[in-house]
């Protein structure tokens, strides 16, 4: 398609806002919508009163290798805003047996590191990681379970709590194919594509403030509280989209991408294949600060929780694929997964702090062989039309990287400017 006049880019997620910053840079007039009153949608951060400080509704993991993330916030200004460990290195707690180790992945694709003792997995051997290019060839229907064995000292360790994070979805149902890309990009690409980044402040301060203001000198028009009811259709284009506050007429040569949730599509566009079974995070963010050289973060096995961060006052807690415990009481909850927290950053016995819970029920699409055949492609059969959003056809599971890259995609197919590196 030729390069539009003017976009409505629908949705200021990540998938939106990177849409919006590639055809802004190629000289389209943009108006973003956005439902809600602020941009971030599932990657933004805010006040919380119970704390009394700010805190990330979730998190997130940025690695080196994430190109189309770092192409962001490169073009935004925002790359010093992500701080992290010198070198890859992964910290490991095993709750079951108390042992710690460090996961160092050598800087090189050539991977050397999995014949030092010291840099792989406690309790392995080098020949353990070679089952893992069995996935290579894992078939469409195929669960990672169905490749790897889930017996193995391992899987428990490494395997396991990689999937389940990176697709959020339980390993005996998750896809082996696209757990195979994420080790690909991963590991895969060598210590140096998998250095942790993760925001100095918060996931807004890094990731949605700095394209905002972006877009604002661009001369985006950027429009809160404006909800997509219904669009039009004629002669195979949109013709008309109808907001909250008043319809849209669209003149011949502009376009809109649609970037939001993928049931808010369904209901949008008739007929449209997407993903339509989900899972469920559970965040736990307690009011606690550590000394500024503990590590960034904490991988645990055989606990609750997967995955602590530090943050600024705060230690965070993320639980993936949390069906189990998405409907248990938040005092419950709190407390259940401040074991965790305390025995991955060496607290003792210390009192529980203040704590909040934050659970999102349709967190990601479930990373299923079922529901990765139902992600639907950019392009729509309607010329002007394109679809964006980490539920789109990226290859990818849903992370910051996958939204990030749709939304490029999308600009790409109108004409846009920014490229994936």
């Amino acid at each position: 398609m030729n390069l539009a006049s003017r976009v409505h880019v629908v949705g200021a997620g990540l998938a939106g806002l990177a849409a919006a910053l590639s055809l802004a840079d190629s000289g389209v007039a943009i108006i973003l919508h956005e439902a809600a009153p602020q941009a971030g949608g599932r990657c933004r951060s805010y006040f919380d009163a119970a704390l009394g400080c700010r805190i990330d509704n979730g998190n997130h993991l940025l690695i080196a290798g994430n190109r189309a993330a770092m192409a962001y916030l490169a073009a935004v200004g925002a790359t010093a805003t992500l701080v992290g460990p010198h070198d890859a290195a992964y910290p490991f707690l095993d709750r079951e047996t108390g042992e710690r180790w460090v996961l160092r992945p050598n800087a090189g694709k050539l991977p050397w590191w999995i014949l030092a003792r010291a840099r792989r997995v406690k309790g392995t051997s080098a020949l353990d990681y070679l089952g893992a290019l069995r996935l290579l060839t894992a078939r469409p229907e195929q669960s990672v379970t169905d490749i790897l064995d889930a017996r193995a000292l391992l899987f428990r360790r490494l395997w396991q709590p990689m999937a389940v994070a990176a697709l959020n979805t339980e390993v005996e149902a998750a896809s082996a194919s696209l757990f195979a890309r994420v080790l690909r990009e991963s590991l895969g690409a060598g210590g140096a594509a998998c250095l942790p980044l993760v925001p100095r402040e918060g996931l807004s301060e890094s990731l949605i403030d700095p394209a905002l203001r972006y877009l604002a000198g661009k001369g985006v028009e950027l429009r809160f509280g404006s909800r997509l009811r219904a669009l039009h259709f004629a002669r195979e284009q949109v013709t008309a989209l109808d907001f909250d506050a008043g319809s849209e007429q669209l003149a011949q040569g502009e376009a809109v991408v649609l970037t939001v949730p993928a049931p808010v599509a369904s209901r949008l566009l008739p007929g449209l294949k997407a993903p339509d079974a989900f899972r469920g995070i559970v965040n736990a963010h307690y009011r606690v600060a550590v000394a500024e050289d503990a590590p960034f973060f904490v991988g645990l096995v055989g606990g609750v929780a997967e995955w602590v961060f530090r943050k600024p006052d705060v230690l965070s807690v993320t639980v993936s694929a949390a069906e189990r415990l998405i409907d248990m009481p938040g005092e419950d909850l709190a407390r259940l997964l401040w074991r965790d927290v305390a025995a991955a950053y060496d607290l003792g016995a210390a009192a529980m702090p203040r704590w909040q819970i934050v659970k999102e029920r349709r967190a990601t699409f479930a990373a299923t062989p079922a529901q990765l055949a139902r992600r639907p492609a950019s392009a729509t059969r309607w010329a002007n039309l394109m679809l964006a959003g980490d539920w789109t056809a990226t290859g990818l599971p849903a992370t910051i990287e996958g939204a990030i890259r749709s939304g490029l995609k999308a600009a790409a197919l109108l004409g846009g400017r920014m490229k994936i590196a």
